[in-house]
């Protein structure tokens, strides 16, 4: 009889066990609805949907819809940024395992304390940047610099003397140009040498005779 007595009483704690389980199967309620505004009774995307108890919850999608599963009596709360928090408890006298719900959102004004951002860490460091910022040209520094590249274009198609202008910038490219182009070509290759070329010598000794390397005054 002693023996017996612990397996009864095991018995009866899991049939109150499994009934507690089953009648807290029989409140599980499907909870759905749509979260607006109070003023245009827009949808409110992204809202915050909780068990408060439990702190287990979902998020309204981008029409405000929201879908979850809850028990009867719990305490349901509705949060989103710029509106008020609203709270909702499912009914315990529900007949049915769904219940619906349209939760209406009032405007929330939040006041936040001012935020000053600056790009430099430290007063040395902006001196020192404000001290070498570069001031764009105004409309006469470009007007006066474009007419300084036209007077040098002139001067060079007039009277070009590389030894005192150096060579223009087109000059420049096109030699650039040049090199860059018989690297590629014999590319791999022994490039000539100008110096084992007759016809090299012979244009120069024509113009050594014509006097064009004396110098001009």
């Amino acid at each position: 009889m002693k023996a017996s007595l612990p397996v009864i009483l095991f018995v009866l704690l899991s049939f109150s066990v499994a009934g507690l389980r089953a009648q807290r199967v029989n409140d599980l309620v499907q909870f759905s609805g749509v979260v607006v505004t109070a003023d245009s009774l827009r949808p409110v995307p992204f809202t915050n949907i909780a068990v408060t108890s439990t702190g287990r919850g979902t998020t309204s999608d981008y029409s405000g819809f929201f879908s979850i599963i809850v028990h009867k009596n719990d305490l349901i709360s509705f949060s989103s940024v710029g509106y008020k928090t609203g709270l909702f408890r499912i009914p315990d006298t529900l007949t049915e395992n769904r219940y619906s719900l349209i939760q209406v959102m009032s405007s929330d004004t939040l006041m936040l304390t001012e935020t000053v951002i600056y790009p430099w860490p430290s007063k040395e460091q902006f001196r020192h940047a404000f001290l070498t910022l570069h001031v764009p040209d105004d409309d006469i520094e470009i007007a006066k610099r474009n007419l300084a590249y036209m007077e040098m274009r002139e001067i060079y198609g007039r009277n070009y003397d590389p030894e005192k202008y150096g060579f223009t910038p087109g000059q420049s490219y096109r030699n650039q140009m040049s090199a860059s182009s018989d690297r590629l070509y014999y590319n791999g290759q022994t490039m000539p040498n100008n110096l084992l070329n007759p016809i090299a010598w012979a244009k120069f000794i024509k113009a050594w005779k014509r006097g064009d390397f004396k110098k001009k005054y």
